[in-house]
């Protein structure tokens, strides 16, 4: 990572012209992620925040997506989740190698998430599975490049790429998807 933006923590005001250039020069040319905002599926209330469970609609939610998801993620991807036990559960519907990222736990700052995903340079794809509304200030700020509080439903997800036209860095929405549309 370049070393200006390698410990930024505090919320990203223009998310990819600083970070993205230094991706950029530090590799001679332009790095392409996909990154896929997922959020965790329907779950349980009450009980301790962090071990609540999915729901039988939440394991439903979570099967449906991953099924997609599983039949359009490149060979070469990573995914991340949440400690908490719902973002996990989500992740096993994927039926891959998650890695538990406690930096994902709910009330996380984009910033942070961003950092985890290895956002913009990280090759290939991340799939990072978490909570509201953390995924959907990520989304703003990347598309917008303005703090503000975006929806995702639960068991949703967003699929972003970052690309580079006439020399400026730019975040591109793939895909938008909604449990109950699949």
């Amino acid at each position: 990572r370049c070393r200006k933006h390698a410990r930024q923590r505090q919320p990203l005001q223009r998310p990819l012209s600083g970070i993205a250039a230094c991706a950029s020069a530090a590799e001679g040319r332009w790095l392409s992620m996909d990154l896929i905002l997922w959020r965790h599926a329907d779950a349980a209330e009450g009980g301790r925040d962090l071990e609540r469970k999915l729901t039988a609609k939440g394991r439903k939610q979570a099967a449906r997506v991953a099924e997609w998801l599983a039949a359009r993620l490149p060979s070469r991807h990573a995914v991340l989740a949440s400690p908490a036990r719902r973002a996990r559960e989500t992740a096993d519907a994927l039926a891959t190698r998650y890695r538990i990222v406690e930096r994902l736990a709910p009330g996380a700052a984009p910033a942070d998430i961003l950092e985890a995903a290895g956002w913009p340079s990280h090759k290939g794809a991340v799939v990072v599975i978490g909570h509201q509304p953390d995924l959907g200030r990520v989304a703003a700020v990347l598309l917008s490049g303005a703090q503000a509080e975006w929806s995702l439903k639960k068991g949703g997800l967003w699929w972003l790429s970052n690309r580079e036209r006439e020399g400026k860095a730019q975040v591109v929405v793939r895909a938008v998807i909604a449990p109950d549309l699949l």
